[in-house]
């Protein structure tokens, strides 16, 4: 997006009813959300399970966060505005028609986490009133007829539109089985079919930013694939990548195998580009390209030594800048929160397609630091742009980081912890440190933990195996790269040590490849415990130092330049500035940010 605001608008509110499709009545007492299952099998299967939903109660900091989130923003959206341009045509802006989606996509998955009456209201309503706008012929944008899937004067994000809708429609539907929303998708992408393709109008016609607003419909469009098992939609998801070699064309997958730079690729504008290799990531799933998987991976490796700030977050001007280009004030225009966002989302999908570590660092470093940070502390209100340096400014209007910044939040309980393996290597896996309690199902047993921790005063957790019933898996526990020594141990109810982990100093061999002791094994980022009989009240007690580290101010470091620094302390980031140095203070952590004048 560019870096434009609108205010909110009142809309009158009207009806649109269609004799072409029937939305049946939701009732507001549906049943607790349930994910439904995809009908195509993954051809690449994910290292990393998402948990069902609820399964994870988070606590502390992130926990206050996400529940501003759900109840002080997504709670008190005014949907009328963001549904105004569906029933009356033309909407007020380009891309109005991305806001109901992006919403929708939020709320479902706050919803689901934690439950909510009044937001489960709202996101029926939500989803009946999108759908009855729906036209005839499929059509599910705020364009007149005449300006439609092109690159008209103020009507160029048709596509980019379709694909939020589908995303929060799709989101939708995994968590409550309405089936119309399934229907409604299928009938808004059979349209996308029927303007789009070979010997039709090329996609890339219809898409700013060398095509990529409108290639980014490759997320959604693989989803139904795997939802409804109709192959004319993964042909047409391989349609889309091949697009992009067309002539003018974005060349992404062509360009990060080759150049291995983000900045070389297409105009380099992050938030399009990052959108591109989550619907990327969703094919290699079902496709199983390995082309897919490496071009992606060079792409986050480029960011993560390139490009990205010290807080989790990349870009300026909305856009990925040369080699260690990282300015902090708020004329550069910092981390647009629809970046932050969409890191997070890639982040995420690498994590499960993986089960690396280096994933999971990095959505811990964004979560509490530039996510965060762009959450003002009450949980309604974010910023547009988060600039290490200087003042920060909340938006109260409709812009699209105002509804990206919740979805990035409401993420956090999927990436919190994963299921892995199958029968006898089955085995829970812990990514982040501020949970409350985990019941899951670990291949067909019911596991759970109750966790009991001070920190981030101390560097100290409990883990007790809370389940009726002994069960029989493995333990791995993310290790942050900011741990100090320490250990982990396994006792049982008595409190009698049957095996210890040692933690090493911040940074040493826990990245490496590790060997594995009857105790457990650690490397690769993890503290892997063996399969073992878990009994009711086993415990698992991890212990490790806070100690914070200075790092010194330099382009390299996305610290900031000569005369400032940041104090790495646990997880979050605070930048100061150097005794005697003339530069004025500045933080980047969520905490300190948080309190920043807005």
């Amino acid at each position: 997006m560019n870096a434009r605001h609108f205010p909110r608008w009142n809309f009158v509110s009207a009806s649109v009813v269609l004799a072409a499709l029937l939305v049946p009545w939701i009732d507001a007492r549906a049943a607790a959300p349930t994910r439904q299952a995809y009908r195509v099998p993954d051809r690449v299967a994910d290292r990393f399970a998402l948990l069902a939903p609820g399964a994870v109660e988070l606590s502390g900091f992130l926990e206050e966060r996400v529940r501003l989130n759900a109840e002080a923003r997504l709670a008190q959206v005014d949907l009328e505005p963001l549904l105004a341009g569906f029933r009356q045509k033309p909407g007020s802006h380009p891309w109005i028609g991305e806001h109901i989606g992006k919403w929708m996509h939020a709320a479902t998955l706050a919803w689901a986490h934690a439950g909510h009456p009044g937001l489960e209201r709202k996101l029926h309503y939500a989803a009946a009133e999108l759908m009855k706008a729906q036209e005839a012929d499929g059509y599910l944008g705020t364009y007149v007829p005449e300006q439609r899937f092109g690159l008209y004067p103020g009507a160029d994000w048709d596509v980019w539109s379709h694909k939020y809708c589908l995303i929060g429609l799709l989101t939708y539907y995994e968590h409550t089985g309405n089936p119309a929303a399934l229907e409604a998708c299928r009938r808004a992408v059979d349209l996308l079919l029927a303007t789009f393709g070979p010997g039709r109008k090329s996609l890339l016609a219809a898409g700013t930013h060398v095509g990529m607003a409108a290639t980014s419909v490759l997320e959604p469009i693989v989803i139904l694939y795997r939802f409804t098992g109709d192959p004319r939609y993964l042909e047409f998801a391989r349609y889309v990548v091949q697009c992009w070699d067309e002539a003018n064309g974005p060349a992404i997958l062509k360009t990060l195998l080759r150049e291995k730079n983000v900045q070389r690729t297409a105009n380099a504008k992050a938030y399009e580009m990052l959108s591109n290799l989550v619907g990327l990531c969703e094919l290699y799933r079902v496709a199983g390209n390995p082309e897919y998987l490496e071009a992606t991976l060079n792409a986050w490796q480029d960011i993560v030594a390139n490009r990205l700030y010290l807080t989790g977050s990349a870009s300026q001007s909305e856009h990925f800048r040369g080699d260690h280009e990282l300015p902090n004030g708020e004329g550069a225009n910092v981390a647009e929160t629809c970046v932050t966002t969409t890191w997070i989302q890639l982040n995420l999908q690498l994590l499960r397609l993986t089960g690396e570590a280096r994933f999971g660092h990095e959505l811990e470093r964004t979560f509490y630091n530039h996510l965060a940070a762009a959450q003002h502390t009450a949980g309604a209100d974010w910023c547009y742009f988060t600039p290490l340096e200087g003042r920060k400014h909340y938006t109260k209007g409709i812009n699209c980081c105002h509804s990206s910044g919740p979805r990035g939040m409401a993420l956090v309980p999927s990436a919190a912890a994963f299921a892995f393996g199958t029968g006898a290597e089955a085995g829970l896996a812990v990514n982040l440190v501020e949970l409350g309690v985990i019941e899951a199902t670990v291949g067909a047993q019911r596991v759970g933990f109750k966790v009991e921790t001070q920190f981030p005063a101390q560097g100290v957790w409990t883990f007790t195996f809370s389940a009726a019933q002994p069960a029989q898996f493995a333990l791995r526990i993310r290790i942050p790269e900011w741990a100090n020594r320490g250990a982990v141990q396994v006792q049982d109810v008595e409190g009698r040590v049957q095996s210890r982990v040692t933690l090493p100093p911040a940074g040493d061999a826990v990245n490496g490849p590790g060997a594995p002791t009857t105790a457990g094994r650690l490397g690769d980022g993890w503290c892997s415990l063996p399969t073992r009989e878990w009994q009711p009240g086993d415990r698992v007690r991890m212990g490790t130092g806070l100690s914070p580290r200075l790092i010194p101010g330099s382009t390299a470091s996305g610290a900031g330049g000569p005369g400032l620094g940041a104090l790495h302390s646990g997880l979050r980031h605070h930048r100061q500035s150097e005794p005697g140095s003339s530069a004025g203070p500045g933080v980047c952590g969520s905490d300190i940010l948080a309190a920043a004048p807005a």
